[in-house]
């Protein structure tokens, strides 16, 4: 994942930072519990597509 490109992307819902989960291939939102999916290096940022942390997922 492009570090310049992680640097721009913001949480479609909260506009808060995304924290990039490399083992994963996941942008983690920590406000809203999101964690979207990178597919073939390109975030898909689409809320529908976002997967909920479960309550005991650190993040």
């Amino acid at each position: 994942m492009d570090k310049k490109l992680l640097d721009i992307l913001v949480c479609p819902l909260c506009k808060g930072p995304l924290l990039f989960n490399k083992p994963a291939q996941e942008l983690i939102c920590k406000v809203d519990r999101l964690a979207y999916p990178i597919r073939d290096d390109i975030p898909v940022m689409l809320d529908e597509e976002a997967r909920r942390l479960e309550a005991d997922e650190e993040v």
